[in-house]
């Protein structure tokens, strides 16, 4: 036909043709039914659209034709489909012509409406791939019909095959797709004014709305499905993050939550760096509004509000951003002035500006710079102070502002308006704003440096004004400013400093006195900034001078008023004599200088002035001894200035600071030197009367002594001196205070002597004609004095000493002084010590000090000029340089060296005492330092070693490190052999090899620990002398203990030798230089590990010797690492714990951060000795490897990470630790090392990768082993206990077992899982099959079976090699488990392997377990689980073998154990769909396993076997056709003995009697008198329980078979047995109790059951013929008479009255047809016998049972014989009372239905007696 020829065929016909084709297409279209048109559509529509490629004009209107019908035709039925798939073929055929695809593409969107949804969501992705080769206008509408599917399909979710599709579009289509897609989000329904969508131009939103616009519901899942596509197409972040951030931004909820979602997920990643995306987020931002050549439709809108912040929150983490002049200007406009701007987008736009001047390129932030800035003041110019919402906006602009000051000084450099604005807002802005500002103007003042010198007057002026304000900001920023932008030259500058100085907060006074170079790092900051100079003094000067001229003002009583706060002075006053000085060490020649010379006269000027009454103490003394500095660099100038001022001095010698006084004095002693002899004399005598005059105040007494000693010091020196009777007069005086006064008073006596001593030897006092030397007389006096408590006078009294023998001469005075010093031999005071070594110093000779410079000068004493020993002596007097030499009697002071040198080394130094051998070290020391170029010492140098040598190891650390301190200064003196000695010494020291060259004698009290080292004896004293050791060796009954003690007390002894080495190598090791490099291979290691020695001092010794020998540590320690790492390693074992503390803690720090190579062959080492330490003694020495196994785990798992290291060094790495590890670590018994092991394994185990391959075998050996090996072993406690308590087993174990699946050992199983190949299976199955039979505990077991099946899910038929293996361990393993849940994970295991195995071993598997069902309890219970597995896990194999096990599983439901019976129902129930069928299928397989089971010798078999029975008669009825063969084994095994349960085999007798009598007794009439006969003899059995199932069966087979004959074969049995019943001999009926208990015990009772013989009866009756019946009435009679007797039970009562229902109703059914016949009389009489005899009982059984049961019963059975009793003829009649019996009945009857009932009765017995009467 011609509509069904193709596309191409009609094609080729002639056009003629083709139009008659048209013609009759459009006929059959008209003709067609809406029900066919579909159809036919699929056909015509293509085909008709295809024929337009004809250029016949009759053609094509013949195809508008047709196709206007159709449209007319299918408009308002969209239910009719188009060819969708043909019509999108024929559009993108290659050679289709422009107008078949303007028509094709105009059906296919009309098609898409009309398809099916799933159609539509395969077909849509065609729609897009190559979509950027066609035509725009298509472009739009393919896109539009794509995006509508994509809403419909997609809103919740994408299918990957569907993504998979999309992702097959080019680079090209994909960025037209994308863009379309952003536009779609950016899309907002419009608004009723018209306009387009924020982001978009008219026309963009037009071209993704269409003809209609988009709305609600639909643009929804429109925007959903777009974005869930696009995740699904897993596209680069920076392509995707425009359309998620315009999505986050929507007004949609869900489109908003999604959008942001995936910003999190998906696009946090992305690049914001990447200039085409900050390109087109600029383009959200901006739009291009103010394009001018850009047609008004195609006008971008900026973005809305919302997406505008989240826009500038990305352009303020982007350098791109703040890189893209001129967009980034724009933005920052549009957000600051914006017409549609926020507060929220100013604040972003000002935080967007800070961004920009922080990371913007120099050129472009030139170009912005400017304009930004002019736009920030503008902003902050349009805000007003009390806006709180633009409070982070001014923020922002601030900080925007320092930051341009930084990056564009030039701005501001010019002007200082922005200096002031900045100031301003300091002091009007808000609290919470001032930090901002304050940085900001710190930031500005960089700007200002090098600025023009008009700009910077201008500052100063501006400074000056705001250094005093009262908000601290301002004083702050003014005082940084003074600081940074001037030099340290400028006055004003360092004139606002000094204000700052007083000022009333300390980060302003400390940022002040750094501007001055005052502060605590002056000296640091002034080496640091070489450049640094100092004002000169005379334009300082003159500048404070300019701001406050009266400061030269003073007054003699100091009544003058100071113009500023005293600590400004103090600054002032320190800063001007750093000037001073400073310009006098430049140009020494300055002092000559008169120009000069006038500042320092208008300085002193100042300096008295601020000595006025009013100022501070600290003001006082700092200014006089700024005096006294003036003094001793120009003497002359100041003795001369104060010359005339010395009543003014003599006034402040009574000032209350004695420093102040002390610096008076020294004035006044200068300025004598200007006064003539005469005028000195006149000044002795005033101040000697003022200290031994009546004045006693203690102040004027201090400064008249102090005085008195400087200015006759002064006299004594000059020639002419003043006169001997005016010094003997003196120096009485002096004496007499010491001798008389207080020892603070003495002290400054004896320090004013010393002075005099100083300029000349002191004469001998002329006392009563007889001359005394000074010393002599106060022998005595000095004496106590020194044994005194006031450690500052004993000082000053010492120090003196050595003063007064500086040029004394006797040798008798000289013994004197010696022995004075010598007494402090044993003080514990370190201060007098060290003024006892200064004096021998003086007394020694060669003191690098002069007379001049300790009475001239603010010198102190040599101790704090040396800082007390410490510090560099020379040039600490370097400004004191004189070239004055001491001129004394050498041949005295021989013999006083020879006396020093031998108390020092053969008395103190190895004294027994500590103390001594402390004073010793100290004054050594002094010597060594003070007199170090004297010949003596240089001559003494080498014994001077050996003795701070062994003063190394004292354990006092003064000593210690004072002997170090004199092992560098020996090195500094010494010649380059001594050098090299010294070197060698301290090394060996240091290393231990040294050893001690001379040794100490103990004697009782030498102190061999310090106190508390050891704990206390056993009375609980110290315990620290050698007497006290000995007697606690003695009293332990120990002798030998005391060479214990003394082996610590050397150990201690060495330890500190190292501490003091350490002190000493650090001083000299800089200076040392080459004669270390030798010794460096033994040094490293040690330094390196004594860093971490636990004493802390030990530390910070060698941390100095680090410091001083190393200067790149890293370099040397790697240099040496081979040597650390051998040292450290064998220390980690040393028997020593402080070693192996130190040791654990370098290597830790040691280890970090290296590569393979470096520690490869040490890392099994460092574990090992990491995991002794964790299991140390010692607790610190445990921390210490704690540490040291978290720094080795770290190493470990970076080298053992492919992604970190080289695969072969990480290869290599993982053998070595892993199989460390598993056998050390994990194995061990110390539980921190082992669960540290665990954990580094998993770690190990997640980065190693396929690494971990070649040990897979051990790991997951030893993770399964760990799991119950690392179980918490309470757990297993309490599962011991668990029945106790009543927790369920099987609970604790699911408890167990869920907690080892969260440990660490289940996770790296897991991750071992993952890498598993067929490779390491041949090492791996054979380990888990063993393990599976050895492994021990719960957590293993269940552990190694889960491992097995998570196994063969991995590798699957790889599994097949080793299937036999794992077959043959898994199922004995089974078998023998005792646990439920190691049970079923191994069943569930062997089902796995099953799965996978071959067909032999999967029929010899199944047929085991099927075998399993006749075991025992725990065989069973394996053979329901492994058939459960089976069935879940290999369901496909087990279903060819359901003929083997479906008959266990049926059968063993019935087993006597509840629980294992229950286990077979419900896997019955699993695999049956319903028991009928399944029966009937395999009913053969069945039958042939229970009659096997009958026959077994097992009575349990037996037992379940007739359940089986019981259970199939029930389901199947009728239709059990294998009932003959069942029914022969079972009668085969009624006879013989009884065994427990027999009874069951009656049961199932009785159950094929019930559902299968009619078929055995068709087959075999004789059969059931055979059973009868078989059940009859059963009865007649003593077991009860067997015995009443006989009773049971009797009656099931009597009523099933209904046979009349069996009343006479049975019932003369169960009469006789009837007879042989009786009642309970009490005559009552048992309690319920009774009945229980005698219904438990089977054994013993032999009672036949009287309810189950009366069921049998009714049985027999039912079946019986009334004739039969007739002829037993008596017996009959005499049954119902016993069993209603009152010595039974109830129970036995109900069923007498069913049998006497029964015989009542078979004989009023029967009696009408015996009517005439003699039967009929006998019927008559036996009816009339039963309601005489049987009525009463029954009434009898109501009145005396309180049962309701029985009261029903017992009514409805007389009722039945009331009944009767019309057939009763009125002269048999008699009445026996029965009808006022029942009366009485009722009304007790508590029962409605027995009242009812009798009520009945009473009717039926009325009626009877009036038709009685009537009869009558």
């Amino acid at each position: 036909m011609a509509e069904s020829s193709s596309v191409p065929a009609a094609a080729a016909k002639s056009d003629a043709e083709t139009e008659e084709l048209l013609d009759r297409m459009l006929t059959r279209l008209a003709l067609c039914d809406d029900s066919k048109l579909q159809a036919l559509l699929s056909k015509l529509l293509p085909l008709t659209i295809s024929s337009l490629s004809s250029s016949s004009q009759l053609v094509r209107n013949k195809v508008l034709e047709i196709l206007s019908h159709v449209n007319k035709r299918v408009k308002h039925q969209p239910e009719i489909g188009l060819p969708l798939t043909e019509l999108w073929s024929m559009y993108t055929e290659a050679g289709a012509t422009p107008m078949v695809k303007n028509f094709c593409i105009v059906y296919i969107e009309m098609a898409f409406e009309r398809a099916p949804l799933k159609e539509k969501e395969n077909l849509s992705p065609m729609l897009v791939v190559n979509i950027s080769k066609l035509p725009q206008q298509h472009q739009e509408i393919l896109m539009r019909i794509a995006t509508k599917v994509i809403g419909e399909c997609h809103a919740s979710r994408v299918d990957n095959e569907i993504a998979a599709k999309y992702k097959l579009m080019n680079s090209h289509d994909r960025d037209l797709f994308l863009e379309f897609c952003l536009h779609t989000v950016l899309y907002q329904p419009p608004a009723q004014g018209g306009g387009s969508s924020p982001g978009l131009s008219v026309a963009q939103a037009n071209r993704i709305a269409g003809k209609v616009p988009l709305k609600g519901d639909m643009l929804l899942t429109r925007k959903l499905g777009i974005l869930n596509l696009v995740e699904a197409m897993e596209l680069s972040p920076e392509l995707v993050y425009p359309l998620y951030l315009a999505a986050s931004a929507d007004s949609q909820e869900p489109v908003v939550k999604r959008g942001e979602e995936l910003i999190k997920r998906k696009a946090s990643g992305a690049n914001l760096d990447d200039l085409r995306l900050i390109s087109r987020l600029f383009l959200l931002f901006t739009g291009t509004t103010g394009a001018e050549n850009t047609a008004t439709d195609s006008r971008v809108n900026p973005g809305n509000a919302t997406l505008k912040v989240k826009l500038m929150a990305v352009f303020c983490r982007s350098i791109t951003a703040a890189n893209s002049f001129p967009s980034t200007l724009q933005c920052i406009f549009d957000c600051i002035y914006g017409s549609t701007t926020t507060s929220r987008l100013k604040q972003l736009g000002m935080e967007f500006t800070v961004w920009v001047f922080k990371h913007s390129k120099l050129d472009q932030l030139k170009l912005m710079g400017p304009l930004i800035l002019n736009g920030i003041v503008k902003l902050l110019d349009g805000y007003s102070n009390s806006e709180s919402v633009a409070r982070s906006t001014r923020t922002f602009s601030f900080q925007a502002i320092g930051l341009l000051a930084q990056r564009l000084p030039q701005l501001f450099r010019d002007k200082i308006e922005m200096a002031t604005r900045l100031f301003h807002a300091l002091k009007v802005e808000s609290q919470s704003l001032r930090f901002i500002i304050q940085e900001a103007t710190n930031s500005l003042a960089a700007a200002y440096m090098g600025a023009s010198a008009a700009v910077l007057t201008e500052l100063e002026s501006l400074l000056l004004n705001n250094c005093q304000v009262e908000e601290s900001e301002v004083r702050f920023c003014a005082l940084r400013w003074a600081t940074s932008v001037f030099d340290s030259q400028h006055c004003p500058s360092r004139f606002i400093c000094m204000l700052g100085a007083a000022d009333s907060r300390l980060d302003i006074r400390e940022i002040a006195l750094e501007g001055l170079f005052l502060g605590k790092d002056a000296g640091q900051i002034i080496s640091q900034n070489l450049d640094h100079r100092y004002p000169k003094l005379g334009e300082m000067l003159d500048y404070i001078l300019k701001q406050q001229p009266k400061l030269l003002d003073s007054y003699e009583l100091r009544e003058q008023k100071l113009l500023f706060p005293s600590k400004m002075y103090v600054a002032m006053i320190k800063f001007l004599l750093k000037c001073f000085e400073s310009e006098l060490v430049q140009n020494s020649s300055l002092g000559r200088s008169s120009e000069f010379l006038s500042s320092v006269e208008r300085m002193c000027l100042l300096l008295e002035h601020a000595m006025a009454f009013e100022g501070s103490v600290e003001l006082h003394s700092t200014t006089s001894k700024a005096l006294v500095t003036i003094g001793s660099y120009l003497p002359e100038m100041v003795s001369s200035h104060f010359a005339s001022r010395i009543s003014w001095l003599k006034h402040l010698l009574s000032h209350v600071d004695m420093d102040t006084r002390e610096s008076v004095a020294r004035l006044l002693g200068i300025a004598s030197s200007s006064l003539p002899v005469t005028a000195s004399s006149d000044l002795i005598r005033e101040l000697v009367s003022l200290f031994s005059g009546t004045n006693k105040r203690f102040v004027v007494q201090h400064g008249a002594l102090c005085a008195t000693g400087f200015v006759t010091a002064d006299c004594v020196s000059r020639t002419p001196s003043i006169q001997e009777e005016l010094l003997q007069n003196t120096l009485k005086c002096l004496v007499d205070v010491v001798n008389s006064e207080s020892a603070t008073l003495a002290s400054i006596s004896m320090q004013a002597l010393g002075h005099i001593g100083l300029s000349g030897s002191l004469p001998s006092l002329v006392c009563d004609s007889s001359s005394v030397s000074i010393l002599e007389l106060l022998n005595e006096k000095l004496s106590k004095l020194l044994s005194g408590d006031d450690n500052k006078a004993v000082q000053k009294i010492v120090i003196s000493i050595g003063h007064m023998c500086v040029k004394e001469t006797s040798a008798s005075n000289m013994k004197i002084a010696l022995d004075l010093i010598f007494s402090l031999c044993r003080s514990k005071v370190e201060d007098i010590l060290f003024a006892a070594g200064e004096a021998l110093s003086f007394i020694w000779g060669g003191v690098p000090v002069t007379a001049d410079v300790i009475l001239k000068t603010n010198y102190t004493s040599l101790s704090m000029t040396s800082n007390f020993l410490m510090g560099d002596m020379k040039l600490s007097l370097s400004k004191y340089s004189s070239d004055e030499k001491n001129v004394v009697s050498e041949d005295c002071h021989i013999v006083v060296r020879d006396t020093i040198s031998k108390k020092l080394f053969d008395a103190l130094l190895y004294s027994s005492r500590k103390e001594e051998r402390c004073a010793g070290t100290v004054w050594l020391l002094s010597l060594t330092m003070y007199c170090g170029d004297h010949p003596t010492i240089q001559q003494m140098l080498p014994e001077i070693q050996e003795a701070f040598s062994f003063l190394l190891g004292e354990q006092n650390e003064l000593t210690q490190e004072l002997a170090s301190q004199g092992m560098s200064i020996v090195y500094d003196l010494g010649d380059t052999s001594m050098k090299k000695n010294l070197v060698d010494a301290l090394v060996t020291t240091l290393t231990g090899s040294g050893k001690r060259k001379r040794a100490i004698k103990l004697v009782e009290d030498s102190e061999v620990f310090q106190e508390g080292t050891i704990g206390e004896s056993l009375s609980g004293g110290k315990l620290s002398t050698y007497k006290e050791l000995c007697n606690l060796a003695n009293e332990m009954g120990q002798p030998d203990l005391i060479y214990k003690f003394m082996d610590l007390a050397n150990y201690q002894a060495s330890l500190n030798s190292k501490r003091g080495a350490a002190f000493g190598f650090s001083k000299i090791a800089k200076q040392a230089g080459d004669a270390l490099q030798p010794h460096l291979r033994l040094l490293i290691p040690r330094l390196v590990r004594y860093q971490y020695d636990p004493d802390k001092n030990v530390q910070d010794a060698m941390a100095h010797i680090w410091k001083s020998l190393v200067a790149d540590p890293k370099r040397t320690i790697d240099e040496n690492l081979e040597y650390i790492f051998d040292d450290l390693l064998v220390q980690c074992g040393s028997r020593l714990w402080r070693s192996r503390e130190a040791a654990c803690l370098a290597l830790a720090d040691i280890i970090q951060g290296r590569k393979f190579d470096q520690v490869g062959k040490h890392l099994k080492k460092i574990w090992l000795v990491a995991f002794r330490a964790m299991d140390d003694i010692k607790e610190t020495v445990r921390n210490a490897g704690d540490k040291l196994c978290r720094a080795i785990t770290s190493l470990t798992i970076r080298l053992c990470d492919v992604s970190l290291t080289e695969a072969s060094d990480a290869s290599q790495s993982m053998d070595i630790v892993l199989p460390f590890l598993l056998a050390e670590g994990i194995l061990s018994k110390v539980d921190s090392i082992r669960k540290a092991s665990i954990g580094v394994v998993m770690k190990l185990a997640k980065g190693a990768g396929i690494a971990l391959r070649p040990h897979l075998s051990d790991l997951v050996c030893c993770m399964l082993e760990s799991l119950s090996s690392l179980e918490d072993q309470g757990l297993n406690y309490v599962e011991l206990h668990a029945a106790n308590v009543g927790i369920q087993t099987e609970k604790l174990e699911n408890l167990r077992l869920s907690i080892a699946k969260g440990s660490p050992m289940w996770e790296t199983l897991d991750l071992c899982i993952n890498v598993v190949d067929s490779k390491s299976l041949e090492l791996l199955v054979p380990r888990l099959a063993i393990l599976v039979r050895s492994g021990v505990g719960l957590n293993t077991r269940v552990g190694v079976a889960t491992f097995i099946n998570l196994l063969v899910q991995k590798v699957v038929v790889g599994i097949r090699p080793y299937s036999n293996m794992l077959l043959r361990s898994l199922f004995p393993v089974v078998k023998e488990e005792k646990s439920t849940a190691a049970k079923r994970a191994f069943a569930g295991a062997l089902a796995s392997v099953l799965k996978h195995s071959t067909p032999s071993q999967a029929q010899k598997l199944i047929e085991d377990t099927a075998a399993l069902h006749t075991g025992d309890r725990n065989a069973q219970i394996s053979c329901v689980y492994l058939l459960k597995s089976y069935s879940s896990i290999a369901s496909d194999v087990l279903s060819g073998y359901n003929t083997v096990i479906l008959p266990v599983i049926f059968t063993s439901r019935f087993e006597d154990d509840k629980h294992v019976s229950g286990l077979f129902e419900e896997l019955w129930e699993e695999s049956t769909s319903g028991d009928r069928v399944t029966l009937q299928l395999y009913m053969g397989e069945i039958v042939s396993l229970i009659c096997d089971s009958i026959a077994s010798s097992s009575w349990a078999s037996k037992r379940k076997s007739a359940k089986a029975i019981c259970k199939l008669g029930e389901v199947l009825g009728d239709s059990l056709s294998s009932y003959h063969v069942l029914l022969t084994s079972l009668m085969k095994e009624i006879p013989g003995r009884l065994w427990e349960g027999k009874e069951t085999l009656l049961d199932a007798i009785s159950a094929l009697s019930v559902y299968n009598h009619k078929a055995i007794s068709m087959e075999d009439p004789a059969l059931p008198g055979t059973i009868l006969s078989l059940v009859s003899s059963a009865c007649t059995k003593k077991v009860k329980r067997y015995r009443e199932a006989a009773f049971n069966c009797l009656e099931q087979v009597i009523k099933s078979f209904g046979n009349p004959e069996f009343f006479c074969l049975v019932f003369p049995m169960l009469f006789d047995m009837c007879n042989l019943t009786s009642p309970n001999k009490t005559g009552r009926a048992p309690l319920a109790s009774d009945t229980t208990k005698a219904e438990s015990d089977d054994a013993e009772d032999v009672s036949i059951p009287v309810d189950k013989l009366m069921n049998c009866i009714t049985s027999c009756i039912r079946v019986a013929s009334v004739t039969d019946l007739v002829e037993n009435k008596k017996k009959l009679m005499d049954v119902f008479s016993i069993s209603l007797s009152p010595g039974f039970q109830w129970t036995v009562k109900m069923s007498a009255f069913s049998s006497v229902k029964e015989l009542c109703s078979r004989l009023q059914s029967n009696l009408n047809d015996f009517q005439g016949t003699s039967l009929h009389a006998r019927t008559t009489a036996f009816i009339h016998e039963l309601f005489s005899s049987v009525s009463p009982k029954l009434v009898e059984s109501i009145s005396t049972i309180k049962i309701s049961q029985v009261h029903i019963a017992a009514s409805e059975c007389l009722l039945e014989i009331a009944q009767l009793g019309r057939y009763i003829s009125a002269t048999n009649w008699r009445d026996i009372g029965l009808e006022g019996e029942v009366v009485q009945l009722i009304e007790k009857e508590k029962n409605e239905q027995a009242r009812s009932t009798l009520k009945k009765c009473i009717d039926n017995l009325q009626n009877f007696e009036r038709a009685n009467a009537e009869s009558n």
